[in-house]
């Protein structure tokens, strides 16, 4: 099975590569902006170096597409948060022109990455399935996007009936080796990040908003597989439990959770992000204290799909990498060099928080 994946050297594109090499009968293609060094999980591969976001995207990809069975879009971009344009020209114009490609190679499936965030603002004590509205919460241009790459899918399905589209919609994604990654699109160079090696914060913001999912890669990996390999169609919701809430970040950093509303957390977040001191803007705020709480049970029952790492288990990874500068130099979005932006190097050249393209 010759299976092409957009994106392939980012969080989740890594882990689904490095668990496809386990798979003898499937032949995986990578497409990047920025093509890896070959070694590590990106070795002995083919690979295409392609903007998804290029008025010529289509018809490179095209030729890609070509006798592949399934395509696998997971490319998106986080920053620069202070460039709306380039971020809706690659996550929504760049699915569009994969969207249009895949369709004229003529491929069975089409796998697309989407995310929580797509959803409208939900519960957050109880559990919402694959059919809630799809509208996303609408501060935050990521969750805005989402839903604009999710409506095109359905005209695609509608129009398409023999296409096989499935969208896989995990909570936060974490590991090890996208601690630095993480780090520098949501924290920014100032954060103390070698602290965090004690695992001790001493003060967590607490609001009853603020209980959010997470899933390992590894485990989203294994959906995506699953996806590929079983006849199934529609969305898939992928987290593992518990649900990261202040109590349970209390005991997991050994911190004391500080009330604090909602109107304040996001004052900050936009105040910090204005003076380019942080790369997250008032919209992800919002999106944490609105996003709903997802049902993982189509997932269990139609794909047989569990996640062998709990929430937490992921985000003492993920924290972990964090203090340890960790990532991966063969890739250009996991590299944990110290002069790109978002980084204390790329700082002290004039490359401000949420600007300039951090791969």
């Amino acid at each position: 099975m010759r299976v092409v994946i957009v994106g392939a050297t980012g969080n989740a594109g890594t882990a689904l590569l490095r668990r496809l090499r386990a798979e003898p009968d499937v032949e995986a293609i990578g497409v990047a902006r920025r093509i890896p060094a070959d070694s590590g999980p990106y070795a002995d591969m083919e690979w295409h170096p392609v903007d998804v976001g290029r008025d010529d995207a289509t018809d490179r990809l095209t030729q890609i597409f070509e006798g592949a069975a399934a395509v696998v879009n997971l490319a998106w971009q986080i920053q620069p948060s202070h460039d709306s344009r380039q971020l809706y020209r690659t996550n929504v114009l760049g699915s569009r022109s994969v969207f249009r490609a895949a369709l004229r190679a003529g491929v069975d499936t089409l796998v697309q990455a989407s995310s929580v965030g797509v959803y409208a603002p939900g519960p957050k004590w109880a559990f919402v399935k694959e059919s809630w509205q799809r509208t996303g919460v609408a501060e935050s241009s990521y969750s805005r996007h989402k839903a604009l790459v999710e409506g095109m899918l359905d005209e695609i399905e509608s129009d398409h009936p023999t296409l096989r589209v499935v969208r896989l919609r995990p909570g936060l994604i974490f590991q090890r080796d996208a601690g630095t990654e993480i780090g520098r699109y949501f924290a920014g160079p100032l954060l103390p990040a070698r602290l965090l090696r004690f695992g001790w914060v001493p003060l967590l913001p607490a609001n009853p908003g603020l209980r959010m999912q997470a899933v390992h890669a590894d485990d989203v990996a294994d959906a995506y597989l699953r996806v590929l390999r079983a006849d199934v169609r529609g969305a898939f919701n992928v987290a593992a439990g518990p649900v990261l809430d202040p109590m349970v970040l209390a005991r997991v950093f050994h911190g004391l959770p500080l009330p604090v509303p909602g109107f304040a957390l996001e004052g900050a977040a936009s105040l910090s992000w204005w003076l380019r001191l942080q790369p997250v803007d008032r919209g992800w705020v919002k999106l944490a204290l609105k996003a709903p709480l997802m049902s993982c049970d189509r997932a269990r029952d139609e794909l047989g799909w569990r996640p062998e790492r709990t929430a937490v288990e992921a985000l003492r990874e993920v924290v972990d990498g964090l203090a340890d500068r960790a990532g991966r130099p063969e890739s250009p979005p996991l590299d944990p060099g110290n002069t790109r932006p978002g980084r204390l190097g790329g700082l002290l050249r004039g490359r401000l928080p949420g600007s300039g393209n951090p791969y």
